[in-house]
């Protein structure tokens, strides 16, 4: 049985002003959290097969089917029929209170071909894997190597949970919905996706070695992204005396899901592997909580030319930089001390499993990960 996590994210906010799409990987529970949290809501799962053969053949009856006592309809997989959008408009237009939450795991056939998405109407929130304080900020070594979704951190067999998971994506969300003409193609591209994880990508590269165009590598980073199996973090480019790189990163959602394709398994401290899933899963941490806190402050990556980097930027006020030792040197704190001579930094940060925090002469926070974590969620980086 799996077990029951207290979700943070707070929908109730945004359903008192407007109705809204939830997106979010598969697995991450959005059907759990709507089931749970709104037992009374009319609920429709395009996933059921008798619900999404009425629907399909009479996308009327979504709105047919509310009674006056309605106050929440959920559609949940509305990517599946992206023509009830006509319908949600139509039920809002002749009862202005009542409120749809729409969810879906994928944002493709709701962005391409002309597809109604009732601008203005609905509002977006995103559902991330299991984030630190809805695991009481514990559990760090597991995220690290099995990932944070609700369903796979608890299981007693994790890896083969993650491989089927992966198979799940490329039937359901490649093979079913149409988004790649070859299937074995993909799933090459998939296998060196996930080596490019937190890497800047080159797509020519990736090609080759995945044997498929470069062009086509560029739109298959777009179906994952648009799968929300990614997140593409953009550099930072405000720095004048040291010349940025214009390259992107690629992150996969999950930890346990970077891990797999990269065939990685019992990662242990003080290996590299452990250095580059702790970036990863404080990146993503970063990331959930400014969705769930709805701020819209940038979130990027700097990388010199001449190889000075530092892992995140938020906005252009605070520097984040990542380490996975007990004992942080000189040497960790040059990225950041060279992107501070270019910007008047507010706060330039290292977490690390350093036990306790300092800070050096020239301001420099040296945090250990948990604190940062409790901070970022308190919203002290919040500027």
């Amino acid at each position: 049985m799996i077990k029951e996590y207290h979700r943070i994210i707070n929908l109730n906010k945004i359903l008192e002003h407007k109705s809204l799409f939830l997106f979010g990987p598969r697995q991450t529970g959005k059907s759990t959290l709507l089931t749970k949290n709104y037992p009374s809501a009319r609920y429709y799962n395009l996933l059921e097969a008798p619900v999404f053969r009425d629907l399909s053949s009479h996308p009327e009856y979504l709105r047919q089917w509310i009674t006056p006592q309605d106050k929440l309809v959920i559609v949940d997989e509305v990517q599946k029929l992206p023509s009830l959008l006509n319908e949600v408009q139509r039920a809002l237009e002749l009862n202005p209170n009542i409120r749809f939450m729409l969810t879906g795991s994928s944002v493709r056939k709701l962005t391409r071909g002309g597809v109604n998405l009732l601008a203005g109407r609905l509002w977006t929130a995103h559902l991330h894997p299991l984030v630190s304080p809805e695991l009481d900020y514990a559990r760090l070594n597991d995220r690290i190597n099995h990932g944070s979704l609700p369903a796979i951190i608890d299981s007693p067999m994790p890896y083969e949970d993650l491989k089927a998971y992966v198979g799940t994506y490329l039937h359901e969300e490649i093979r079913a919905e149409g988004l790649s003409r070859s299937i074995e193609n993909f799933s090459r591209f998939l296998t060196v996706a996930g080596l490019c994880n937190g890497q800047l990508v080159n797509f020519t590269k990736v090609g080759s070695d995945a044997q498929v165009p470069g062009r086509t590598v560029r739109e298959y980073f777009q179906i994952l992204k648009d799968t929300l199996l990614v997140h593409e973090i953009s550099p930072f480019q405000k720095t004048k005396k040291r010349k940025p790189v214009a390259t992107s990163k690629y992150y996969f959602f999950d930890v346990g899901v970077a891990n797999y394709l990269m065939s990685r398994k019992n990662i242990m401290e003080g290996s590299a592997e452990y250095g580059q899933a702790l970036e990863h899963l404080v990146l993503l941490e970063i990331k959930a909580y400014l969705d769930y806190s709805r701020n819209d402050t940038p979130l990027s990556f700097w990388r010199s030319q001449s190889q000075f980097e530092v892992d995140c930027v938020l906005g252009d006020s605070v520097a984040i930089e990542i380490k996975s030792s007990s004992n942080i040197t000189s040497y960790d704190l040059k990225g950041l001390r060279a992107l501070s001579e270019e910007l008047p930094l507010k706060r330039k940060i290292v977490v690390g499993l350093t036990p306790m925090s300092r800070i050096t002469e020239d301001k420099i926070e040296i945090i250990p990960i948990t604190d940062f974590l409790k901070q970022l969620w308190a919203g002290k980086f919040s500027y």
